[in-house]
């Protein structure tokens, strides 16, 4: 007989989701009410001024996608990219690809830019390209890449696509509220993250803020958007607060308070210091991994505190260590995506599951289990 479902609580360190707080969790079993009730627009308004205050902007149209991260990432491509357009793409790992795929998908021609996994995109490469390549409308990267722990240099490259007359569509998954980002200083203008990492909310979320350049580009498509659900001119309706709100679709109404929760921890907590908290247990976590003789994929210069890549000691089955910490410790690790599957462990740090007992534990279970 089918019985309520009861799962074993994890220690989440892998590349997400993260553990999810009380404080959110109690949040989704608020009363749901309507996506139209006064107050759940007034909730809207609240998710958005947190959301601008998480992705350092003003801009107008932040918002909460009804969806999870890799239709934050759709989004911004069917909206701002038409038919034909150039985009240099740059790839150095699995979320980058599909970034080029998306692109290709919308029928635009992808200028692709490649970097070894583990390497940040290339400022000198895209400097290149864009010498080369004129009438470029966009560059496409990933700020933090999620299969390999390198972060690469948003700003750097944010301005040489300025300086081209050309818009950024940015990858923010794992760097929201984990690491410095700065949209309106470093002038991004399409940016995309998901609810379930270092928010610490749960999974099926997708934060977006388009730049007022970006919408403009929006209003102005010489073909229509070529996804019903993820056109954001339909969108911006429901969620401007100018007069009567739009019905769209029906919003995911308790994980919308489960946002709300996340957001204001994190305000709170204070969006420096808890750039500086996930910089310090890394730091923690790569001391320990040292004395372990483990080493990271990513050079110091570029590795992001709540995704750490490491690299598998040479004769340690991978699968067994992650079978035996999960068993063991109830403790949860990423295996290595594409080319660096069974090469690679992913350790996040991320939200709520980024503390000290976590980076303890997780230190001890490994020795344990590579002895």
């Amino acid at each position: 007989m089918l019985e309520t479902f009861n799962p074993t609580p994890r220690i989440l360190m892998g590349p997400g989701p993260s553990n999810v707080s009380p404080r959110v969790l109690s949040a989704l079993a608020k009363p749901t009410i309507g996506h139209l009730d006064p107050q759940f627009i007034k909730l809207m308004d609240e998710i958005k001024q947190l959301l601008q205050y998480a992705f350092v902007t003003r801009n107008e149209f932040t918002i909460a996608l009804s969806a999870p991260g890799s239709a934050g990432m759709e989004a911004c491509i069917v909206n701002l990219i038409e038919p034909n357009d150039k985009v240099i793409v740059c790839v150095n790992g699995v979320f980058g690809g599909r970034l080029k795929e998306n692109i290709e998908r919308v029928g635009a021609q992808a200028i692709v830019i490649e970097d070894t996994w583990g390497d940040p995109v290339s400022v000198d490469k895209v400097e290149h390209a864009f010498a080369i390549h004129k009438n470029v409308k966009a560059l496409v990267f990933v700020h933090a890449e999620t299969s390999t722990g390198a972060c690469s240099d948003a700003k750097t490259l944010c301005n040489i696509a300025k300086q081209n007359d050309a818009i950024t569509i940015v990858d923010a998954v794992t760097s929201l509220g984990g690491s410095e980002l700065k949209v309106d200083e470093w002038g991004i203008d399409a940016v995309y993250s998901g609810s379930q990492k270092c928010l610490s909310c749960v999974p099926g979320l997708s934060p977006v803020s388009f730049s007022p350049k970006a919408v403009e580009i929006l209003k102005s498509r010489k073909t229509k958007v070529p996804s019903w659900f993820l056109d954001q001119s339909l969108v911006m309706g429901y969620w401007s607060g100018e007069g009567k709100r739009s019905y769209h679709h029906t919003a995911p109404i308790n994980s919308l308070y489960a946002l709300h929760e996340s957001l204001l921890m994190l305000k709170n907590e204070g969006l420096e210091q808890a750039w500086s908290r996930h910089a310090q247990l890394h730091q923690r976590l790569k001391s320990g991994l040292a004395q372990l003789g483990i080493r990271f994929l990513v050079n110091d210069a570029h590795q992001l505190p709540q995704l750490n890549s490491i690299l598998i000691p040479e004769g340690v089955d991978d699968a067994q260590v992650r079978t035996h910490l999960l068993n063991k410790f109830n403790l949860e690790i990423g295996a290595g995506l594409g080319q660096l599957a069974g090469k690679t462990w992913r350790v996040g740090l991320m939200g709520a599951t980024a503390n000290e007992q976590n980076v303890a534990l997780l230190l001890t279970a490994l020795k344990e289990v590579l002895v």
